[in-house]
């Protein structure tokens, strides 16, 4: 088998995934990048220089990418508005797998649109019989592709696959907390992201200021820069909260991840905004109970609330501060938390899991068999879902109507 994917540049969230399907594929496996890289992601320390062999520029070579598109099995196709790149291979009705983020991340009701919906029809539901199918790189992509009727029965589960890494639990678990001076420990919280609106970095300062004034003992550093980061910092000073709070500004993703390995808690505060979020991966790979928000897209499928992580309804911040001081308080808790989140990345949601099902899924595509989804819901916020499983289609009304009854049962059970 022969395949290409297309997407508008390689990072360091894409290459775990890519190098497995190189060697799965047994070098018949081509990654086309339509676009340079933005500035912006190359001062973050995404390294384009880094290209591996398999990576091919359009803007380099577009005769040669075009043609490759042509005679490949089975194009990926994700990460690019242009639809030009792949036209000829749909009108030739070969097969294509779509990924896709959500199409409605400011809201849903942005379908009533009659130009948007023009696009979605011209993108996606004319090709709703055809060889075309969507992995779904979050839990409400489906939901918004089903209001636009497209891909039925075709859609799956899909997010996105960064460096897997294998502890020594007992060493990693060990090595966890924050030191005070006065050498012993109190739980170290972190947030990382770009500081701008719909990351809410501000709800990472309101708990800390929630703790401080319960007296419980922490430590949050703030990982990140951004157009808020003065702002942040202000409202750190005027809630006094020196002491507990470091900005440590942007850092190599490798920099992230010694940081991950030390925190109990990551507090995951995005918006519906967070089409995925591929810093669940890395902080539940590295041990942390992380607290998120219920509608950014890989919540439901990564985390089980009260198994590997705990969830708050968007947009309710006493359900943060409550989950957050839970782990506060219950350091066993908080590690039990982790040590399952651990499990979940290293054992399912990882890059040569992801590729070897996406493998199977192809090789059964392209002999023709039935591969339908499902529209259930039962296996979101269940921890029963995995790469390319057939993807529920999960509303955002049921999704936090579920949050809302899982915590509550935890209030009202002891952990």
């Amino acid at each position: 088998m022969k395949a290409a994917f297309v997407s508008n540049y390689i990072n360091h969230h894409q290459i775990p995934f890519c190098n497995e399907m190189h060697r799965l594929l047994k070098g018949e496996f081509t990654f086309v990048q339509t676009e340079p890289m933005e500035a912006e992601r190359v001062r973050m320390g995404w390294h384009e220089g880094d290209r591996p062999a398999y990576v091919r520029c359009w803007y380099e070579e577009p005769e040669y990418c075009r043609g490759l598109l042509l005679e490949c099995d089975v194009v990926l196709f994700g990460g690019t508005d242009d639809e030009s790149f792949i036209q000829e291979r749909l009108q030739s009705g070969k097969l294509v797998i779509r990924l896709s983020e959500r199409l409605y991340k400011t809201g849903q009701w942005k379908a009533v649109s009659p130009r948007g919906l023009k696009k979605k029809y011209l993108d996606h539901t004319r090709y709703r019989n055809k060889q075309v199918y969507l992995l779904c790189s979050g839990a409400y992509v489906p939901s918004d592709f089903h209001i636009v009727r497209a891909y039925p029965g075709k859609m799956y589960c899909w997010g996105y696959f960064p460096e897997t890494c294998n502890y020594d639990l007992d060493q990693l678990f060990a090595g966890k907390g924050w030191e005070t001076a006065q050498g012993g420990k109190v739980p170290y919280l972190l947030w990382a992201a770009r500081m701008i609106g719909w990351k809410h970095p501000e709800l990472a300062l309101e708990t800390a200021r929630y703790l401080k004034e319960r007296d419980l003992p922490f430590h949050l550093d703030m990982i990140g820069d951004g157009e808020m980061r003065q702002e942040m910092e202000e409202l750190c000073r005027s809630y006094g909260l020196e002491e507990q709070v470091r900005f440590l500004g942007f850092q190599p993703p490798e920099q992230v991840r010694r940081h991950m390995e030390k925190a109990d808690i990551f507090l995951f505060t995005s918006d519906r905004q967070e089409g995925w979020g591929a810093v669940a991966n890395e902080a539940m790979n590295s041990g942390c109970a992380l607290v998120a928000d219920h509608m950014i897209g890989a919540v439901p499928y990564l985390v089980t609330n009260g198994v590997n992580g705990l969830v708050y309804r968007d947009g309710r911040q006493q359900e943060l501060f409550g989950q957050v001081h839970k782990l506060v308080e219950n350091r066993e808790l908080c590690h039990r938390l982790g040590h399952q989140a651990y499990n979940t990345i290293t054992a399912v949601w990882n890059a040569e899991n992801a590729a070897a099902r996406l493998l199977q899924l192809m090789e059964g595509l392209l002999r023709g068999e039935n591969l339908e989804g499902l529209t259930s819901v039962d296996g979101c916020f269940q921890g029963r879902l995995a790469p390319c499983s057939p993807a529920p289609i999960l509303s955002e009304g049921r999704a936090g109507r579920r949050v809302k009854r899982a915590v509550r049962e935890q209030t009202m059970c002891r952990f």
